[in-house]
């Protein structure tokens, strides 16, 4: 995905983790920082781990206030702050329908299920109305059935802030993709950090692709092919359109949008699969440079996104 600078990359959050720095020297301290923060995230804020604040914070829906770590308390600010910024298009309280839809523990092992003998159910999505934070005591409350999911935001949360640490720490500029989310932050390449454009941002990285230049901000894809499983013989994806509790239909195969963070990158991409047909309106509306993939190979461009070459 990255042109060959000073990196390193490492499974992380189940997916993959990607660290660039513009001056080799810079990478150990760069490297420290990525791995203290990615613990913490995971400690925090992981639907797959016993032990996590979220898990625990779910467990106890609909039995008032918990008290919770000061990294799952912003993660969820963030998230409700996503929810009301985008009229409940990107929400939190998908939880329940993904477990229920299989998404229950990290994808690689969903990935391995026998489909054939798994059947869904669905469940409506309650809304982040339903989330009670109280930022002063620490604490949260859930309604009855209500689970929270951060995938939508954590993560890119999580890239910004570890792009502008690792920068500090490292003195040299930084790029950090965490399963495709980037962030850059510090002193830019010449002619910016190239990132290459594919459907899966594992993809080996001599796979053909369009490449673009990032020189601040953040950059996110959101789509259906990669985080793909069955359920007897329907295809299911893991971007949920809180309007229906279920995978959203969309003609679109991913949407990829540069922002001014990966945040607003990655909470834009991901509304605009959900919103089909409308996404690209709408990311216009909101001056987002995009590129939009539909399931043939169509591509549509919008906010001066440039043209793939030939």
């Amino acid at each position: 995905m990255i042109a060959e600078l000073a990196s390193v990359s490492f499974p992380a959050l189940g997916t993959t983790a990607l660290l660039c720095v513009a001056e080799a020297e810079g990478l150990p301290a760069a490297h420290g920082e990525l791995e203290r923060k990615l613990s913490a995230l995971d400690e925090a804020c992981s639907r797959f781990r016993d032990d996590s604040d979220l898990v625990r914070l779910n467990a106890s829906a609909g039995c008032g206030p918990v008290r919770v770590s000061p990294l799952l308390l912003e993660a969820i600010q963030v998230a409700l702050a996503v929810a009301e910024e985008t009229g409940g298009l990107v929400d939190p309280t998908v939880g329940r329908t993904l477990r229920l839809a299989g998404y229950d523990r990290r994808f690689a092992t969903v990935r391995l299920r026998d489909g054939s003998t798994f059947r869904p159910s669905f469940a409506p999505v309650p809304g982040w109305k339903q989330v009670e934070l109280d930022p002063k005591g620490r604490t949260v409350a859930l309604a009855k059935d209500v689970e929270l999911d951060l995938g939508a935001t954590a993560k890119a949360l999580a890239s910004d802030k570890i792009a502008c640490s690792a920068a500090r720490v490292s003195g040299t500029g930084v790029l950090v993709s965490l399963g495709g989310d980037v962030a850059v932050d510090g002193p830019v390449p010449d002619g910016g950090w190239p990132i290459r454009i594919a459907d899966d941002h594992a993809a080996d990285p001599e796979e053909p692709g369009p490449t673009v230049a990032l020189s601040a901000g953040g950059l996110a894809t959101s789509g259906t092919t990669v985080r793909r499983w069955l359920a007897g013989q329907v295809a299911l994806h893991h971007i949920v359109d809180p309007r229906t509790g279920r995978p959203a239909e969309t003609p679109w195969r991913t949407v990829t949008v540069a922002g001014p963070s990966c945040l607003e990158a990655n909470v834009a991409s991901t509304a605009a699969v959900i919103l089909g047909e409308e996404g690209p309106a709408w990311l216009a509306a909101r001056g987002l440079p995009a590129r939009l993939v539909r399931e043939a190979g169509a591509v549509t461009y919008v906010g001066g996104w440039p043209e793939d070459s030939a």
